[in-house]
């Protein structure tokens, strides 16, 4: 069973910025704790079998240097590798690249800490229009993911999870996750009003109901 308060509540957002060689970059970060010790973590996110547990299917080669593909998302190439805590990557998505570093962090015998960061040059078009929440969203959602299989759930299958999005309880998280990365966002520095109107178009587009053919 998905408690969606809980799951929301469990999760540390921020927005920032940072500059690359290239110029300002957005800097969105998640993070939230899990039941279990570092290595198991890391397992569970470094393990091509375990990724199609919770998130997706990924092929490829899961070493540094080597390229991976996540089955209908991003692809990219893995940087840098120190287990079992900390890994980057590019995230690669069409014409977009993007980067991600992820660092696990033990705070009990049975007790690690995920952090995810992606910083990705964004025009101020489409965060104006999105905000952070375009992304933000989708890795709530894969940490919603992760949650479950750390706790044991059986792996969802593509339909029960595409199912389970458009449910109402599934559009009650994608609305409350929306939210809190307007939260962040304002902290970040973001006009509240801006924010507030693109949190509001990014809630409609993961939550418009499909029309019938």
């Amino acid at each position: 069973m998905i408690e969606v308060d809980h799951q929301i509540s469990a999760v540390r957002r921020s927005v920032g910025t940072t500059t690359l060689d290239a110029g300002e970059a957005r800097v969105i970060s998640v993070s939230q704790t899990y039941d279990t010790d570092v290595r198991d973590l890391w397992d569970a996110c470094t393990t091509a079998e375990r990724i199609s547990r919770w998130a997706m299917p990924v092929t490829g080669d899961l070493r540094v240097g080597g390229r991976y593909q996540l089955e209908g998302n991003a692809g990219g190439e893995v940087q840098s590798c120190e287990p079992p805590t900390t890994f980057s990557a590019t995230w690669e998505y069409g014409d977009e690249v993007s980067w991600i570093t992820v660092r696990l962090t033990e705070e009990g015998p049975e007790c690690t800490r995920f952090q995810l960061e992606h910083v990705a040059h964004v025009n101020d078009e489409l965060w104006a229009q999105f905000g952070p929440g375009a992304v933000g969203v989708g890795w709530d959602s894969l940490l919603l993911g992760l949650s479950l299989h750390i706790a044991g759930a059986p792996a969802m299958d593509p339909a029960e999870a595409a199912a389970w999005a458009a449910s109402e309880e599934g559009r009650q998280f994608m609305t409350q996750s929306s939210d809190r990365w307007y939260e962040a966002a304002v902290a970040g520095g973001d006009d509240p009003e801006a924010a507030r109107a693109a949190a509001d178009r990014t809630t409609e587009a993961y939550t418009a109901v499909p029309e019938e053919a």
